[in-house]
């Protein structure tokens, strides 16, 4: 379906994608190879492995089943970001910039389809917020390699800014609004998987030992000794405060004799 097809773009717009696209002229044959690998492959690829990564990293955590199935909905959700865009490049059907504009250097030859929305910028987002989801810091990671893939995908020549900006929202949208659905469906067939013996390694848990102890909840002996620093003494912590005791030796016990009573301490009176 072929629907705003005379799409304006502003000057802005314009003047932005000319100086981006620009960056490329000066580069030798190499760095142009380079940049172009990396914004059709290279970054899609390394997003890919950082899922990889994530699971290899969160499969071992407490909460093992709920973990990977966040790792495996990053994954999903580029999918479902490419699928969600389909509908969308086709209505608006937004014309490739090269088609429209001359003096630009596009990078990446034959190019076919419409530009708006931009799959490359849509998948790399729906994949980064959707692993920040999970794991923080390899979350951050995957959304920067998103924004570079953005960058990439204007100074290639294929796209306009605009078409990235879109492909962001329409990747952060999809990785947002559909985690609850996904994630109620993935992490019941995670827990079942570790509970399995072919597919336990899925989402084993933390491994035996690991986990911390718990706490000592055996009460307190009567007339025991007292456990070291919790401010309270029992009968048997009663020592004697002279030389021995500061000695950490206890005063040798001399057995009464009724006929010679010893004699009492200092500041006692004797009875």
């Amino acid at each position: 379906m072929a629907g705003l097809e005379n799409l304006d773009n502003p000057e802005v717009e314009l003047d932005v994608l000319y100086d981006i696209n620009g960056l490329a002229d000066p580069l030798p044959g190499w760095a142009e190879r380079a940049v172009t690998f990396l914004g059709e492959w290279g970054i899609p690829v390394a997003l890919v492995l950082l899922v990889a990564l994530a699971w290899v990293l969160v499969r071992r955590r407490p909460d093992a089943p709920q973990a990977v199935a966040g790792t495996a909905w990053a994954g999903i959700a580029g999918v479902a970001a490419y699928l969600a865009n389909a509908p969308i490049r086709e209505f608006v059907a937004r014309p490739r910039p090269a088609e429209r504009h001359e003096g630009l250097n596009v990078l990446v030859e034959g190019k076919e389809g419409y530009s708006f929305v931009s799959d490359h910028a849509g998948i790399a987002m729906a994949i980064a917020v959707a692993l920040f989801l999970v794991h923080r810091g390899l979350g951050a990671l995957a959304l920067g390699l998103a924004l570079i893939q953005g960058f990439a995908r204007v100074l290639v020549g294929v796209h306009y800014p605009s078409d990235v900006i879109g492909g962001y929202a329409l990747g952060t949208a999809v990785a947002l609004l559909l985690a609850p659905l996904a994630l109620a469906a993935l992490t019941p067939l995670a827990r079942a998987c570790a509970g399995t013996a072919w597919l336990g390694w899925l989402a084993p848990g933390p491994r035996p030992g690991t986990a911390p102890a718990a706490a000592d909840t055996r009460p307190e002996p009567e007339g025991g000794r007292s456990e070291p620093g919790n401010g309270r003494s029992g009968p048997g912590d009663e020592r004697d405060h002279g030389d021995a005791g500061e000695r950490g030796e206890r005063r040798p016990e001399v057995p009464e004799n009724p006929e010679h009573p010893q004699p009492a301490p200092r500041g006692r009176l004797a009875t």
